[in-house]
């Protein structure tokens, strides 16, 4: 069975035109969760990763097990107020106004190369945000890797246009 044939789609979520593409069913197979987290883990095996920061919050999923497949640490990039210590930040615009994402200000050590990972990438925004933050901290994005791709929302295309390698398991056409 396939990654994208575990992935259900559900229409008009979280809005009438939105096909909402929901990974829980793709988590809850044993199998299908294995061949994401293998497909992840093998891509990036060569490329000398430090560490990967996972974007909140299906990031957190995937990103640790990946971590733990490459023998390396895991950094959470939330949202604004989640993490307990020092943090630095970038905002970021979103459809409709604006939103920050935070890392704790020791995080990521100067030079760290970092694979950014999330379930998702869509219109690129918050993934965007991440690479600007994981700069910030003074690591090196490495790459941003995904689960899905929705190539027609173009946010693989900004991230490849700001310079940072874009690697996906499945797309799915449409938004």
């Amino acid at each position: 069975m396939s990654i994208k044939s575990l992935i259900r789609t559900i229409p008009d979520y979280p809005k009438k035109g939105i096909m909402f593409r929901d990974i829980t069913t793709l988590f809850a197979d044993a199998e299908g969760l294995r061949e994401v987290v293998d497909s992840l883990a093998g891509e990036f095996q060569d490329q000398n990763i430090d560490v990967i920061a996972g974007i909140e919050a299906r990031g957190f999923i995937v990103g640790p097990a990946v971590a733990l497949a490459l023998g390396v640490g895991f950094v959470p990039i939330r949202k604004k107020g989640k993490l307990p210590a020092k943090t630095i930040s970038v905002e970021y615009d979103l459809e409709y106004g604006s939103d920050i994402v935070e890392i704790h200000l020791d995080a990521i050590k100067p030079g760290q190369r970092v694979l950014i990972l999330d379930d998702l990438i869509a219109t690129g925004g918050t993934a965007l945000a991440a690479i600007e933050l994981v700069k910030k901290a003074g690591g090196i994005p490495v790459c941003c890797g995904f689960i899905i791709d929705l190539p027609d929302l173009g946010g693989a295309d900004r991230i490849r246009a700001a310079g940072i390698p874009v690697f996906n398991l499945v797309e799915f056409e449409g938004d």
